[in-house]
């Protein structure tokens, strides 16, 4: 048993040695200040040799409670000492349980200005399609309607992009939104936005974090649209850490995520349809500071993400507000506060035929690109067919 112990603590001693190493302190002594963890250590009880003489001990003694000793822990690093990490408190989790910060507030140069900062050609691209886009972009324009009454097909035109951001019921008890009328997905659904989607178009549909991925994936089919894409908004708390009061029924884990479907209708290619679409710009997550409490705003950058991606320059803001009022988008809703929505006028912003934005042909050569189909009927090419629709035989035996 004393060996045991003695091994015991050696290997105690040659773990603070090394996490001393690792924290740049002095020695094993400075541990506990650099780790947080210093408090009044109780004294240790002596045990005298001599008898306990209950005489020459102060009735006071007696009189007060004398309870367990407590020890108070200010974080969880005396539990992750055991750990076989080298640093075993760098622990991310478990600093949300002990700080409320999120462990999504340490990833670096996650915003629009410092991204592409190692990137030159990826930076100098996003400043060019940034240009065009705002020199090819239609005036704002805005209609305050009530989207339940009001027939959509009144606009009276096709569009390229659609983004809807419906005021989903779940935001009510998530975000605490009570100053609106909330819809729900079977209203939602009751939307023709498939009869203002171009032959050729796309669909963004904001659909919260919960039942609302699997009722925004009906909701693009009864559009008639495919799912092609989930973009993923993850949500940090760094100006307001701590943890979340407004949890879903049933939950187990805090919700810090929300999802943007994205859906297509017709066909669209990336690798031969660059005239219309510039893929692989940006990626599908955003990363940004969560809005302030009992506010529906959407990260701007969403809006990024569109217009690098999609190069028509019609596109429709389905439950817009003041807030998201932009340059080259047609903005609906019932929370805006005016409207400026003119069908002729609208109309002439593409009479000259000119439904994209284009593109340059440095932002041709810098964008980049997927490879080329295989050609058909090539040597070795692996299509799905047989060999009279180009493909290999299948059969064991080799062509002589």
């Amino acid at each position: 048993m004393h060996d045991m112990l003695k091994e015991l603590r050696e290997h105690s001693q040659k773990r603070k040695l090394l996490l001393a190493r690792t924290l740049g302190v002095s020695n094993v002594g400075e541990l506990s200040h650099a780790l947080g963890t210093s408090v009044e250590t109780m004294p240790k009880r002596v045990c005298n040799e001599e008898k306990f003489n209950e005489d020459n001990v102060p009735e006071k003694a007696f009189s007060e409670d004398t309870g367990t000793d407590e020890r108070v822990y200010t974080d969880s690093s005396t539990f992750l000492k055991g750990t076989q990490s080298s640093n075993p408190h760098n622990d991310y989790c478990q600093h949300f349980v002990d700080t409320g910060q999120r462990p999504q507030n340490f990833i670096r140069d996650v915003g629009l200005a410092d991204r592409f900062e190692e990137y030159p050609k990826l930076r100098e691209l996003i400043k060019l399609k940034d240009e065009l886009i705002s020199t090819t972009a239609t005036p704002p324009m805005y209609l305050k309607t009530n989207l339940q009454t009001f027939d959509i097909k009144e606009l009276n035109g096709k569009f390229d992009v659609i983004l809807v951001e419906p005021p989903l019921e779940e935001y009510q008890r998530t975000m605490g939104v009570t100053n609106m009328k909330f819809w729900s997905w079977d209203q939602i659904m009751q939307l023709d936005i498939g009869e203002v989607a171009a032959a050729r178009s796309f669909v963004f549909l904001w659909c919260g974090s919960s039942q609302g991925l699997d009722m925004g994936r009906i909701c693009l089919r009864k559009w008639g649209f495919r799912r092609c894409e989930d973009i993923c908004w993850i949500r940090t708390n760094i100006n307001n850490p701590g943890h979340s009061k407004n949890l879903e029924p049933k939950a187990v884990f805090q919700r810090t995520k929300e999802h943007c479907l994205m859906g297509i209708k017709g066909t669209v290619r990336r690798s031969t349809d660059g005239d219309f679409i510039h893929a692989n710009v940006d990626i599908d997550l955003i990363i940004s500071e969560e809005t302030e409490y009992g506010s529906l705003d959407k990260p701007v950058e969403i809006f990024h993400i569109i217009e690098h991606f999609c190069l028509g320059r019609r596109r429709l803001h389905v439950f817009g507000r003041d807030s998201t009022i932009r340059p080259g988008w047609l903005t609906i809703g019932p929370e805006l506060t005016n409207s400026n929505f003119n069908v002729d006028v609208y109309s002439s912003y593409f009479s000259t035929g000119q439904a994209t934005t284009g593109c340059t042909e440095r932002i041709e050569a810098l964008r980049p690109k997927s490879p080329p189909p295989k050609g058909k009927g090539t040597p070795g090419g692996r299509g799905r067919g047989g060999p009279s629709r180009g493909g290999f035989s299948r059969g064991r035996g080799r062509g002589r």
